[in-house]
């Protein structure tokens, strides 16, 4: 009976607690740090973005096609990865720049994954190849930038290419590098 009533008054404090923090109030305005009131409009001027998708042209649909053995690419998605669905066969190409991202912990990642890698150079920048050993029609290549941070493309087949599936990312890879578009 104690353990009953023990729970019980428990219980009621707690639900006392917490109404009571639930209607507490604050004064002021939310206002983000280093702004005073009313100078966040909300505004975003979109025109400081223009170029915000140009690195998903950084070579042309139909040269990506090409490329990895297709006649059209479509883009399906764009923002921090570029994607194509490339016909006949499809074949799903990605691309991402990360303008900031780091080499050796891409590879590091890669390999956390299960991913095999081999090192590569593509156009004088040290590069490597990412394979999953249980999906042998796909391959990325990722690569320093010369500009700074890293490439990368996947290449990812529906059946195993015939020869190399890493040449296709290699050869994009070549592409952006030698500033092909």
């Amino acid at each position: 009976m104690t353990t009953i009533r023990t729970r019980i008054g428990a219980a009621m404090i707690a639900a006392v607690a917490a109404w009571t923090l639930a209607s507490c109030t604050v004064d002021g305005q939310a206002v983000r740090e280093g702004r005073a009131v009313g100078s966040d409009t909300g505004h975003v001027d979109t025109s400081k973005f223009d170029k915000l998708l140009a690195e998903c042209e950084v070579l042309p649909a139909s040269t990506i096609a090409r490329t990895v053995g297709g006649t059209t690419a479509a883009p399906n998605f764009f923002g921090a990865n570029c994607r194509w669905t490339i016909q006949p066969g499809t074949i799903d190409v990605t691309f991402n720049w990360f303008e900031w991202g780091d080499y050796n912990l891409e590879k590091e990642t890669a390999k956390h994954l299960g991913f095999t890698t081999e090192n590569i150079q593509v156009r004088s920048q040290s590069g490597f190849t990412q394979r999953d050993p249980k999906r042998p029609a796909v391959c990325g290549v990722t690569a320093k930038s010369q500009s700074g941070g890293i490439f990368t493309w996947w290449v990812e087949r529906e059946s195993a290419p015939q020869g190399d599936a890493c040449a296709a990312p290699i050869k994009l890879m070549e592409l952006i590098l030698s500033g092909a578009n």
